[in-house]
């Protein structure tokens, strides 16, 4: 019996020395920056944003190092898979589609799609309205494949971007009619702009379940419990503590974190 405890003792010291280290690891949070107030770049190159910053403040609260990985939005799913980061920080709805591949924590925010479009435009009804219009979405998004359900169906072109800052700039020149995007997206990276003078938004807010999910998540891997649970636990932790509020306020003067 004394050489069974000997034995366990030996096996937990080894233990031991692994799990810190694995506790010590940074969390590689895959991003997408260039998606403006949730992601950009500043001048010199950092990444900032409400994204980045909610990040930020979860890492302090798991009393991890954050590391930062950009990848365009269409490759962060299959990046996740194949590991090159832990989890996804990026302006990801959670969907019943996208849970087919990934698990989710809990939202930390949830704001309607819009279209915008040339301001006065009046949209009775999109799905007949926008027939033999040109759309611009971000690749493999749910707007995507919201317009592609919806608007394509009913005679809309839709047109595939990498970026929604390529879609704004293709808008603003006239190569355009409308985008479907993230409302605050819209508004802060394109109408209060220079090059949104003239657009507005148009039409109803969308947030039908089926393609814009339960509000924004961070992705893992299938299977990793342990750190979707942990990421969720400190979501709702810096909602409690006041530091949730604090990024808020810094971007936004409404709860973006939604009902």
């Amino acid at each position: 019996m004394k050489k069974i405890a000997l034995l366990g003792a030996l096996a937990l010291s080894m233990l031991s020395p692994l799990a810190m280290a694995e506790e010590s690891k940074p969390l590689r949070i895959g991003i997408e920056a260039a998606y403006p107030p949730f992601a950009f770049k500043t001048p010199d190159g950092a990444i900032s944003g409400f994204d980045y910053d909610i990040g930020v403040a979860l890492c302090e609260e798991m009393k991890v190092e954050c590391k930062w990985i950009e990848q365009e939005f269409d490759g962060l799913i299959p990046a996740l898979k194949v590991r090159k980061f832990d989890a996804v920080l990026s302006s990801m709805s959670i969907t019943d589609d996208r849970k087919k591949s990934v698990d989710f924590t809990g939202k930390y925010y949830a704001t309607p799609a819009k279209l915008a479009m040339k301001a006065g435009t009046e949209l009775k009804d999109p799905a007949v309205d926008l027939k033999g219009k040109k759309i611009g979405v971000q690749r493999s998004s749910v707007y995507d494949r919201f317009a592609t359900d919806v608007f394509a169906t009913a005679g809309a072109e839709i047109v595939r971007y990498s970026s929604q800052n390529e879609i704004f700039l293709d808008l603003n020149s006239g190569r355009l009619d409308a985008t479907l995007a993230d409302s605050v997206n819209i508004d802060d990276g394109f109408l209060k702009t220079d090059a949104g003078k003239g657009f507005a938004f148009a039409g109803p807010d969308f947030t039908d379940v089926k393609y814009f999910g339960e509000g924004q998540g961070i992705a893992v891997r299938k299977g990793d419990k342990v750190l979707a649970d942990k990421i969720s636990a400190a979501i709702l932790a810096i909602r409690a503590n006041g530091k949730y509020k604090e990024v808020q306020d810094k971007y936004f003067d409404f709860n973006v974190y939604g009902d």
